[in-house]
């Protein structure tokens, strides 16, 4: 979760937050996801929604998601795949729909010169609230940049296509880097299994680490990929002969309490200090300081989430050696301090906690 989405949680009325994981209250409303499938969409982009929101559940196994395929006007669609997409509803659904999900087309070519939208596609984005969060998995990124909803705003599309993606819409901020990109209100990801990492992400970021892990668990993913990690960019594939980090990562996940200097992972890993950057840094696309504090953020912000242990016992659990150092981290990473994070995403159990001058966590 970064600085951004935080931000605007804690910033959130009271009675408009997310509910807290674990809290005892009347059954939400299930909040309600409109997936606009284009004509040309491919089918596995088009699920991707369906599948991950449809796997998330409260704790008493309630959905606490609604999603419907729709189209812009009722009709079927042709899929990329060749076969028909029968929609569920028609554009009434984009208007009604707490979040909207684009996933790509490869019908439309004229969006990769900055060409418009057709007219219906227009008119059916046209027609969403206000304040509707906006999510593009893939190339929908071109079909919400042809709309100007990202003119001025930071975004994300498949790295092949990012330098077209730039000289069609030079007003945004293209980063191709990356998985995906929260801008509050509208979220974009990279390309195809980008669009699993950025579902999850916006589970987590409404209902916690508890929620979105269940989920990735039933659809058997992975739980958590930052949305900072690089893309799988025309990199060489090491030869079967060569060392990999896959191992030393997966022990240091185990060992994240522990102090983990460089030249302990490299003896792990039984290869030289400059080896072991180097392989590390072409495995994971980035370093392995920068892997470690994210899996440690990453540990803490699942304690802050789901125990009521002091801020201290976090810190050193998650490998931080103390409290201001993880105050520390988090500012920098999230905008809060754990204290913050606490009071708006931790059981009810650590909120009192959270409330409480222990000498140095002050809000």
């Amino acid at each position: 979760m970064g600085r951004t989405q935080v931000a605007a949680q804690l910033a959130a009325p009271e009675g408009r937050r997310n509910p807290v994981v674990g809290a005892q209250s009347r059954p939400p409303r299930r909040h309600r996801i409109a997936v606009l499938a284009l004509p040309g969409v491919p089918p596995f982009e088009l699920g991707i929604p369906s599948r991950v929101f449809g796997s998330a559940h409260d704790a008493e196994g309630r959905p606490l998601y609604e999603v419907v395929v729709c189209t812009c006007d009722g009709a079927p669609v042709l899929s990329d795949a060749g076969f028909t997409v029968q929609p569920a509803a028609g554009p009434e659904a984009l208007a009604a729909a707490d979040t909207v999900i684009l996933p790509p087309t490869h019908a439309m070519p004229q969006l990769g010169r900055g060409g418009p939208l057709p007219p219906e596609v227009g008119e059916a984005i046209a027609g969403i609230r206000p304040g509707t969060r906006l999510v593009s998995i893939c190339t929908g990124s071109y079909v919400l940049a042809a709309a100007g909803l990202l003119d001025g705003r930071p975004a994300t599309t498949h790295w092949q296509l990012a330098a077209e993606f730039r000289r069609a819409y030079p007003e945004v901020k293209v980063d191709e880097e990356v998985l995906f990109v929260d801008d509050g209100d509208v979220l974009t990801s990279a390309g195809v299994a980008a669009g699993v990492d950025l579902c999850l992400h916006i589970i987590r970021r409404d209902h916690g680490a508890t929620v979105a892990n269940r989920a990735a668990r039933v659809c058997v993913v992975p739980p958590w990929r930052d949305g900072g990690q690089a893309q799988y960019i025309d990199r060489p594939v090491p030869e079967p002969t060569v060392a990999s980090t896959t191992a030393t990562r997966a022990w240091a996940l185990e060992h994240l309490g522990e102090p983990l200097p460089l030249s302990r992972l490299a003896q792990h890993a039984r290869m030289s200090l400059r080896s072991f950057t180097r392989r590390f840094h072409d495995e994971a696309g980035m370093t392995p300081v920068q892997w470690l504090t994210a899996q440690r953020l990453e540990l803490a912000k699942q304690l802050l989430e789901t125990t009521d242990l002091s801020i201290d016992l976090v810190a050193h659990r998650a490998g931080f050696g103390s409290a201001n150092s993880l105050r520390s981290h988090m500012r920098t990473a999230f905008g809060v301090s754990p204290a913050a994070y606490r009071r708006t995403f931790g059981p009810p159990s650590a909120l009192q906690l959270a409330r409480r001058v222990d000498g140095v966590e002050v809000d």
